[in-house]
């Protein structure tokens, strides 16, 4: 009899906490054990599929080594960190490591620390890292979901460090810290990225978009400053890694290690197709005599076009500012 009120009282609490997770209260996750999960990964698990409330999972100061994944049958989901410096998600996977099962290398696209299937999903005042050596591409942040939103941030790897990884899917980054070497914003999503900084560890290029030919925008960077560790001083701000790739600095600092032609083609073609625009930049670097002469210089009126609420307006509206 005692067995059954045991089993029946454990039963009965089981059933109250995963209840407690599927309304919108805030979960709590620290390292040091003084929350409801010690890791992300198992505050990720109880969440509820397809959630129509903002649900909160608060992460307090520490570093959690995880690989995450957030599955495409989550939505709403906030993940918050008690402070960008202190709270680290981190992982050390890069292209030229083995998979155990085949025993060949796992590629750019596995080595991920956090990957976001989801839809509707935000990432406030954290890190995430992919602190690998420098022995082949290392992605930080995968990207498949639409309408994310990555506020106060910071993103750091080597090469890769940002795949947005789906066209037609909208990303939006605010006051966000993004490093790296080659290529370290690269892929065919629409992302808008206001008032962050971008800093280049190596003489390389900052951007590589893949957009489709038929995607009107892909990456938009306002208020944005570019700088450069010390001693880098020849960086081009991008190159198509698709023969369409959209890239615009707009009322951007560009910093003096940007070179005077810009942009590179990475393949000859690519100067007839690729859109690589700038407008009202300032900075040593944004000097526009020796630009390349395939890319162009948008005047105020076509400039006043381009905003968040016109360049989200793709198969349903999305205003990340509201």
């Amino acid at each position: 009899m005692k067995k059954l009120l045991l089993l029946i009282a454990v039963t009965l609490t089981v059933a109250a906490q995963a209840k407690s997770y599927d309304n919108p209260d805030t979960i709590f996750v620290a390292r040091d054990g003084t929350g409801e999960f010690r890791t992300i990964d198992e505050a990720i698990e109880v969440c509820r599929a397809f959630m129509d409330y903002h649900k909160v999972i608060f992460v307090k100061n520490g570093t959690y080594k995880e690989k995450l994944i957030i599955p495409q049958w989550l939505q709403n989901i906030e993940i918050c960190g008690e402070s960008k410096e202190k709270t680290i998600i981190t992982y050390d996977d890069h292209a030229n490591v083995k998979r155990p099962e085949t025993g060949k290398p796992m590629g750019t696209f596995r080595t991920y620390t956090l990957k976001i299937e989801g839809n509707a999903i935000t990432l406030k005042n954290l890190t995430i890292e992919n602190n690998s050596a420098r022995l082949g591409q290392a992605v930080a942040l995968h990207t498949e979901g639409d309408r994310l939103l990555f506020i106060n941030c910071r993103f750091i790897g080597h090469q890769d460090t940002i795949y947005t990884g789906v066209a037609g899917t909208r990303l939006y980054f605010k006051g966000c810290y993004i490093c790296g070497t080659t290529d370290f914003i690269f892929g065919p999503s629409i992302a808008w990225f206001e008032d962050c900084t971008i800093e280049s560890l190596v003489n390389s290029y900052v951007t590589a978009a893949s957009t489709p030919k038929d995607q009107a925008y892909g990456y938009i960077f306002n208020n944005c400053r570019l700088i450069a560790k010390e001693g880098v001083d020849q960086v081009y701000l991008g190159r198509p890694w698709r023969d369409y790739g959209y890239t615009l600095f707009m009322n951007c600092e560009l910093g003096g290690h940007i070179r005077p032609e810009g942009w590179h083609h990475w393949e000859k073609q690519h100067e007839q197709t690729a859109r690589y625009l700038e407008y009202n930049n300032s900075g040593e670097g944004a000097k526009t005599k020796d630009r390349v002469v395939w890319s162009h210089q948008l005047t105020k009126k076509e400039a006043a076009q381009i905003t968040p609420e016109t360049v989200f307006s793709v198969g349903s509206k999305w205003n990340p500012l509201q």
